[in-house]
């Protein structure tokens, strides 16, 4: 029944029973119950039919509220959406460099704030979802392989954020949850076998094969930072950070620009350059985009996606893109797709509310489901769409 609503809201009493088989007196008891339990509400009457007019009911939307988000190395965004997908408050800030449980209740702070900003009473809030760089163990509820997050391989995070939230929490890696995103609502609707990849202060990837996300046998499926390319895999520093890390994140293209220069600039300072002629920022970017070619060439040798979406404030550059796109066919002998994140920083942030929601609408309603899920509202994507961009 929740189904039907959920995909087909606001509708009648008569349509639920044709989706389901259900008799009308016994959908009729259970809509009663969800009317006092303030799930489901009517929304008016059928009209354009012949004969007499039914009731129609919808979800309401504002029944629960999910937190969704998606921390990094430089920057932490959290948002609080609906049961309709719809974003209703939002805020980021700097990730607090001392890490560990500094972030956890940075984070906590900001949704709480946002919460009350948007009048969203806490007990409406029901769960929480967090992305973060690096492999989220099950067992123990550390977080391992971010470098760029401090302490967060040495403490419990899943227990940590559940106590300073107050509610069920979910943690899966951002960039999974950058690829769920873009499978929803950007450039991968629709497709079964596509891969993101986001370069900016580190380097990771998400995978989706046959439509389903891919994680590993440790949760590290996607950790492309460690793919022996470009730098000594056998080097202490690749064990820390990863040898592919080394020569394509932010740290590479600053150090690659020193070197030729003698100068210290920005990732931002050295695309600035490059617009403007500087052979050597010029070098950068050409060197940067042949190895990031290389590694997405390994991807695909392995996993053979359709598309591959480049997302991160590096792998967003058109710079790169065009780059890239040149060099694919030199270095890979079948066609590769290589677009740009339509839903730029605000990937995670969207796949972290389409897992949340989906995980939510199953534990509130879809125990006893025949398949044992409820999918998500698909009328209300466009909105979500909207208010991200």
């Amino acid at each position: 029944m929740m189904e039907a609503i959920v995909q087909g809201g606001p509708i009648s009493r008569a349509s639920i029973a044709k989706q389901t088989g259900l008799s009308k007196q016994t959908i009729s008891e259970i809509v009663r119950v969800l009317e006092e339990e303030g799930w489901v509400q009517e929304t008016g009457r059928t009209s354009g039919h012949v004969g007499r007019t039914a009731v129609t009911y919808e979800l309401v939307h504002d029944a629960a509220y999910i937190i969704a988000v998606d921390l990094g190395g430089t920057k932490v965004r959290v948002a609080l959406t609906d049961l309709a997908c719809q974003i209703f408050a939002e805020a980021s800030t700097p990730t607090d460099s001392r890490g560990g449980q500094f972030i956890v209740d940075q984070i906590a702070a900001l949704a709480f704030q946002a919460a009350a900003r948007e009048r969203i009473p806490r007990k409406k809030i029901r769960l929480a979802v967090v992305g973060a760089p690096g492999a989220p163990d099950p067992t123990t509820g550390r977080i391992l392989l971010a470098p760029n997050i401090a302490g967060f391989d040495a403490m419990n995070v899943l227990d940590a954020f559940e106590k300073a939230l107050g509610v069920a929490v979910m943690i899966e890696n951002d960039v999974n949850l950058a690829v769920l995103g873009e499978n929803w609502l950007g450039q991968g609707q629709g497709i079964d076998n596509l891969a993101y990849i986001a370069l900016g202060t580190g380097v990771g990837s998400g995978l989706m094969l046959g439509g389903h996300l891919v994680r590993g046998a440790t949760h590290a499926a996607g950790e492309i930072g460690f793919m022996p390319i470009g730098a000594d895999p056998f080097a202490v520093e690749s064990l820390r950070i990863g040898a592919f890390e080394r020569v394509v994140a932010t740290h590479a293209m600053t150090e690659r620009y020193r070197s030729l220069t003698g100068k210290q600039l920005a990732v931002p300072a050295i695309f600035e350059n490059a617009g403007q002629g500087d052979k050597d920022a010029l070098a950068v970017l050409d060197e940067t985009a042949r190895f990031l070619a290389q590694g997405i060439a390994a991807i695909s040798a392995v996993a053979n996606p359709e598309k591959v979406i480049l997302g991160g404030s590096i792998g967003l550059r058109p710079e790169i893109l065009s780059r890239v796109r040149t060099l694919m066919p030199l270095c890979f002998p079948y066609p590769v797709k290589v677009e740009a994140s339509e839903l730029g920083a605000r990937a995670a942030l969207i796949g972290a509310a389409a897992i949340g929601l989906g995980q939510l609408h199953n534990t509130l309603f879809g125990v006893d489901a025949p398949d044992g899920r409820i999918s998500l509202p698909t009328a209300q994507a466009a909105a979500l769409k909207e208010a991200a961009l």
